[in-house]
């Protein structure tokens, strides 16, 4: 039988764009492309996520190292030379002569891994929750949730601050230090499970009623493989954006933590450790110890959040 239909290989191959074209044409990078805000947040974020991934390659330093430290050049001024050895930092020193470039880069490491590690432990928990309360129902529905609202009735801050109290008195003196920054991503993401918990549930109660979730189950499909492999990807627009913003707010969680004192030790500094440093300086004229870590906190912080803001608008299909 002859092929009557149109032969392909006769039609120029610039009217059948690639997969990148199609990506670049698409509503979700128009939208981006159109929003210079996100571009600007999406290039600052990037911009300190790679700084901090590649520390070791960037910082002219190594700040932790004690034997890198030259007290001569402590106390130096951003962009002034050192009035002992001659030496210029780009942001300055502390009294110990550690370069405050180095240690921002350093501590910001440890701020995004605690930060992300706590969103993803989150956002495991609470899509799990969240699909057990809202397909499930009944009893399990009613504990989940009423869990949910009493800690909605508590500041996260404090919470955290709870949890990362009864996990220190738990663990040796001795192994404190080691495991610091693991009670803090555990406090911080059981501090930040119930968002999730709520969109997903609310989310669950309407996919479960749908005619592709009712064929599954016809077909003989247990409610485990329903949850995961139906539901679950319809759940993944409104999670997406939650955690963005929640990341910002783990980022901050943890500054907020580290500068009280309860967060990560001065051996292994983040950015709120810095912070809390800093401000012991402030009075004295030493004003760079404290505003360069707390510029750099504020612009990761800023930018995440506003990127959070453009993805929430962008997933929203009210909005289109």
């Amino acid at each position: 039988m002859a092929d009557t239909g149109l032969d392909k290989s006769l039609v120029p191959a610039h009217r059948y764009p690639g997969r990148l074209a199609r990506m670049w044409d698409s509503d979700f990078v128009f939208n981006f492309r159109k929003s210079p805000i996100a571009i600007v947040a999406a290039v600052v974020t990037l911009v300190l996520i790679l700084s901090a991934i590649f520390a070791p390659w960037i910082a002219p330093h190594e700040p932790f190292n004690p034997a890198t430290w030259d007290i001569m050049s402590g106390n130096s001024r951003p962009m002034v030379p050192n009035e002992f050895t001659g030496k210029v930092f780009l942001m300055g020193t502390d009294e110990q002569g550690r370069d405050i470039f180095s240690t921002i880069l350093y501590g910001m490491r440890i701020s995004l891994f605690i930060g992300f590690s706590a969103v993803i432990f989150a956002m495991i928990l609470g899509i799990t929750l969240g699909l057990l309360a809202g397909y499930v129902g009944g009893w399990t529905e009613t504990i989940i949730m009423r869990m949910a609202d009493i800690q909605l009735t508590l500041p996260s801050i404090l919470v955290a601050m709870l949890i990362f109290g009864v996990a220190k008195t738990l663990i040796p003196f001795e192994y404190q230090d080691r495991v610091t920054m693991w009670v803090l991503i555990l406090a911080i993401g059981l501090s930040d499970w119930v968002q999730f918990a709520r969109v997903v549930r609310g989310t669950t109660l309407v996919e479960k009623n749908k005619e592709y979730v009712q064929a599954a189950r016809l077909i003989g499909r247990g409610p485990g493989a329903i949850m995961l492999y139906h539901i679950l990807p319809n759940v993944l627009n409104p999670v997406l954006v939650i955690a963005t913003i929640s990341l910002a707010l783990a980022i901050i969680a943890e500054a907020t933590l580290s500068f009280l004192g309860v967060g990560m030790s001065p051996t292994q500094p983040s950015l709120g450790t810095l912070i809390s440093q800093g401000q012991q300086y402030l009075l004295s004229g030493d004003w760079w110890i404290l505003v360069f870590p707390a510029a750099t906190l504020l612009a990761l912080a800023l930018s995440v959040n506003l990127l959070g803001d453009w993805l929430r608008d962008a997933l929203n299909p009210r909005l289109r």
